[in-house]
């Protein structure tokens, strides 16, 4: 089975809409995640089939739940859960913020070959990065826990906006040992194809 196929299969089982061009575009992601991992080890998934379930699937799931227009993605790694939400969200901006060169090299390649205009690649540690313009929503799919991202973040959405952490299964311990100056607002169950294991969205908003 190719690759858009397997990616077509999947779209199926959600209510996702994305369009032919953003589907080659996804694809066209996990190649050039496939080729440059060989040289930088990007991520320790190696297969594209399974990039495809844990990277680009696990990300855009995501996608119902962005509201606002201005997102920033903490710690994105090789672009992760960014790319594939600004593939399925063109008229949103979104800033990927990560310390190591390699993967900021990777990603404007990615911007580059895929003609994406809604993305800026910033290469900073997450403390120290001080935007002009404040977040709608502060993105984080691997980040350690959710009291660190909120430690390290708290500076960067706008006074409407919130945190939205990628887990795996629902972190109870974690959200009952927030801070005072941060509340709990939802956590919504996600449904990634042909993925195993729990998946959920934790949203936070600063007090």
């Amino acid at each position: 089975m190719s690759l858009l196929q397997q990616l077509q299969d999947m779209l199926e089982k959600t209510d996702l809409e994305v369009s032919e061009l953003q589907q080659n575009q996804l694809i066209q992601l996990v190649e050039l995640l496939n080729k440059w991992n060989k040289a930088y080890n990007l991520t320790s998934v190696r297969d594209p089939k399974q990039m495809l379930v844990k990277h680009i699937m696990d990300s855009i799931v995501v996608s119902p739940y962005l509201q606002g227009e201005r997102f920033i993605d903490v710690g994105t790694g090789p672009g992760l859960p960014g790319l594939p939400l600004a593939i399925l969200n063109p008229d949103k901006q979104f800033v990927l913020l990560d310390s190591l060169g390699k993967r900021l090299r990777f990603i404007r390649q990615v911007l580059l070959e895929l003609g994406l205009k809604n993305v800026t690649a910033v290469q900073s540690r997450v403390e120290e990065y001080q935007p002009e313009q404040k977040f709608d929503v502060v993105l984080s799919r691997a980040f350690a826990s959710l009291q660190d991202m909120l430690f390290w973040c708290k500076h960067l959405p706008n006074e409407n906006g919130h945190f939205l952490a990628l887990k795996g299964q629902f972190p109870e311990q974690e959200v009952a040992n927030l801070d005072n100056d941060f509340k709990f607002i939802e956590s919504i169950s996600l449904n990634v194809p042909d993925l195993e294991g729990e998946r959920c969205l934790v949203k936070v908003k600063r007090i």
